[in-house]
Protein backbone atom coordinates (compact mmCIF):
# COMPACT_ATOMS: atom_id res chain seq x y z
CA UNK A 1 0.00 0.00 0.00
CA UNK A 2 1.54 3.29 -1.10
CA UNK A 3 1.49 6.19 1.29
CA UNK A 4 0.34 9.57 0.03
CA UNK A 5 2.75 12.47 -0.06
CA UNK A 6 1.04 14.11 2.90
CA UNK A 7 1.61 11.02 5.05
CA UNK A 8 5.33 11.11 4.28
CA UNK A 9 5.86 14.67 5.50
CA UNK A 10 3.61 16.09 8.19
CA UNK A 11 5.62 19.31 8.16
CA UNK A 12 4.61 19.96 4.54
CA UNK A 13 0.96 19.30 5.41
CA UNK A 14 1.11 21.66 8.38
CA UNK A 15 2.74 24.30 6.20
CA UNK A 16 -0.03 23.90 3.59
CA UNK A 17 -2.68 24.23 6.31
CA UNK A 18 -1.10 27.36 7.79
CA UNK A 19 -0.61 28.96 4.37
CA UNK A 20 -4.21 28.22 3.40
CA UNK A 21 -5.44 30.06 6.50
CA UNK A 22 -3.15 33.02 5.80
CA UNK A 23 -4.39 33.23 2.20
CA UNK A 24 -8.02 32.78 3.34
CA UNK A 25 -7.70 35.65 5.81
CA UNK A 26 -6.79 38.23 3.17
CA UNK A 27 -10.24 38.48 1.50
CA UNK A 28 -11.79 39.12 4.93
CA UNK A 29 -9.85 42.36 5.36
CA UNK A 30 -10.11 43.54 1.76
CA UNK A 31 -12.34 46.65 1.76
CA UNK A 32 -15.63 46.28 -0.08
CA UNK A 33 -18.71 48.43 -0.39
CA UNK A 34 -21.37 47.67 2.23
CA UNK A 35 -23.54 45.97 -0.39
CA UNK A 36 -20.73 43.73 -1.61
CA UNK A 37 -19.50 43.01 1.93
CA UNK A 38 -22.81 41.30 2.74
CA UNK A 39 -22.13 38.85 -0.11
CA UNK A 40 -18.58 38.01 1.02
CA UNK A 41 -18.33 34.29 1.76
CA UNK A 42 -16.88 33.10 5.06
CA UNK A 43 -13.66 31.88 3.44
CA UNK A 44 -11.68 31.31 6.65
CA UNK A 45 -14.46 29.18 8.09
CA UNK A 46 -14.81 27.29 4.80
CA UNK A 47 -11.08 26.51 4.82
CA UNK A 48 -11.38 25.42 8.45
CA UNK A 49 -14.24 23.08 7.53
CA UNK A 50 -12.23 21.64 4.66
CA UNK A 51 -9.28 20.78 6.89
CA UNK A 52 -11.58 19.46 9.62
CA UNK A 53 -13.12 17.05 7.13
CA UNK A 54 -10.06 15.99 5.18
CA UNK A 55 -7.20 16.26 7.72
CA UNK A 56 -8.75 15.77 11.17
CA UNK A 57 -5.39 14.52 12.47
CA UNK A 58 -3.93 18.03 12.11
CA UNK A 59 -6.97 20.27 12.59
CA UNK A 60 -9.36 20.15 15.53
CA UNK A 61 -10.93 22.20 18.27
CA UNK A 62 -7.76 24.10 19.17
CA UNK A 63 -7.26 25.12 15.53
CA UNK A 64 -10.91 26.18 15.28
CA UNK A 65 -10.56 28.30 18.41
CA UNK A 66 -7.35 29.88 17.08
CA UNK A 67 -8.91 30.61 13.66
CA UNK A 68 -11.97 32.06 15.41
CA UNK A 69 -9.82 34.39 17.53
CA UNK A 70 -7.94 35.46 14.38
CA UNK A 71 -11.26 36.10 12.62
CA UNK A 72 -12.47 38.15 15.62
CA UNK A 73 -9.34 40.28 15.44
CA UNK A 74 -9.42 40.66 11.64
CA UNK A 75 -13.09 41.59 11.45
CA UNK A 76 -13.17 43.68 14.63
CA UNK A 77 -15.94 41.66 16.26
CA UNK A 78 -16.19 41.03 19.99
CA UNK A 79 -13.29 38.85 21.03
CA UNK A 80 -14.31 35.23 21.39
CA UNK A 81 -17.61 35.27 19.50
CA UNK A 82 -16.33 33.72 16.30
CA UNK A 83 -13.99 31.47 18.28
CA UNK A 84 -16.92 30.10 20.28
CA UNK A 85 -19.03 29.67 17.13
CA UNK A 86 -16.13 27.84 15.44
CA UNK A 87 -15.78 25.43 18.37
CA UNK A 88 -19.53 24.74 18.37
CA UNK A 89 -19.30 24.13 14.61
CA UNK A 90 -16.45 21.63 15.09
CA UNK A 91 -18.47 19.69 17.64
CA UNK A 92 -21.52 19.63 15.34
CA UNK A 93 -19.38 18.46 12.41
CA UNK A 94 -17.84 15.68 14.50
CA UNK A 95 -21.30 14.43 15.47
CA UNK A 96 -22.61 14.63 11.88
CA UNK A 97 -19.54 13.03 10.34
CA UNK A 98 -19.98 9.92 12.47
CA UNK A 99 -23.02 9.02 10.36
CA UNK A 100 -21.26 9.46 7.01
CA UNK A 101 -19.29 6.38 6.02
CA UNK A 102 -17.61 7.67 2.86
CA UNK A 103 -16.68 11.30 2.32
CA UNK A 104 -17.41 12.16 -1.30
CA UNK A 105 -18.03 15.57 -2.85
CA UNK A 106 -21.76 15.58 -2.11
CA UNK A 107 -21.40 14.47 1.50
CA UNK A 108 -18.58 16.99 2.02
CA UNK A 109 -20.84 19.72 0.64
CA UNK A 110 -23.63 18.61 2.99
CA UNK A 111 -21.29 18.63 5.99
CA UNK A 112 -19.89 22.01 4.98
CA UNK A 113 -23.42 23.41 4.74
CA UNK A 114 -24.26 22.03 8.19
CA UNK A 115 -21.04 23.48 9.60
CA UNK A 116 -21.62 26.90 8.05
CA UNK A 117 -25.24 27.00 9.26
CA UNK A 118 -24.25 25.98 12.80
CA UNK A 119 -21.46 28.58 12.79
CA UNK A 120 -23.79 31.38 11.65
CA UNK A 121 -26.61 30.39 14.01
CA UNK A 122 -24.17 30.30 16.94
CA UNK A 123 -22.86 33.71 15.96
CA UNK A 124 -26.38 35.15 15.70
CA UNK A 125 -27.34 33.77 19.12
CA UNK A 126 -24.16 35.13 20.71
CA UNK A 127 -24.65 38.54 19.14
CA UNK A 128 -28.27 38.64 20.30
CA UNK A 129 -27.31 37.65 23.84
CA UNK A 130 -24.28 39.90 24.26
CA UNK A 131 -25.04 42.91 22.06
CA UNK A 132 -28.78 42.71 21.45
CA UNK A 133 -27.85 42.75 17.77
CA UNK A 134 -29.12 40.67 14.87
CA UNK A 135 -27.47 41.14 11.49
CA UNK A 136 -29.84 39.48 9.02
CA UNK A 137 -27.56 40.36 6.09
CA UNK A 138 -25.17 37.67 7.36
CA UNK A 139 -27.64 35.22 5.86
CA UNK A 140 -26.51 36.32 2.39
CA UNK A 141 -22.91 35.61 3.34
CA UNK A 142 -24.02 32.19 4.60
CA UNK A 143 -25.78 31.45 1.31
CA UNK A 144 -22.76 32.59 -0.72
CA UNK A 145 -20.52 30.41 1.43
CA UNK A 146 -22.65 27.31 0.91
CA UNK A 147 -22.85 27.93 -2.84
CA UNK A 148 -19.13 28.58 -3.22
CA UNK A 149 -18.01 25.58 -1.13
CA UNK A 150 -17.16 23.47 -4.23
CA UNK A 151 -14.59 26.10 -5.25
CA UNK A 152 -12.79 25.78 -1.90
CA UNK A 153 -13.04 22.01 -2.20
CA UNK A 154 -11.55 22.08 -5.68
CA UNK A 155 -8.69 24.40 -4.73
CA UNK A 156 -7.67 22.67 -1.50
CA UNK A 157 -8.26 19.05 -2.52
CA UNK A 158 -4.93 18.99 -4.35
CA UNK A 159 -3.10 19.45 -1.04
CA UNK A 160 -4.56 16.27 0.48
CA UNK A 161 -3.43 13.85 -2.22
Amino acid sequence: MALSNSEHSPSKMLLAIILSFVVASSPNVYPLSPTMATLRPMIMIMVLIFWLLFQPRYVGIFTAFTVGIAADLLMDTHLGQQAFAAVVMVLALRVCSIQIKQLNTLSAWFLAAVGLIVFQLSLWVLQLMTQNLFVAQSGLSLLMSILSWPIILLILRGFTR
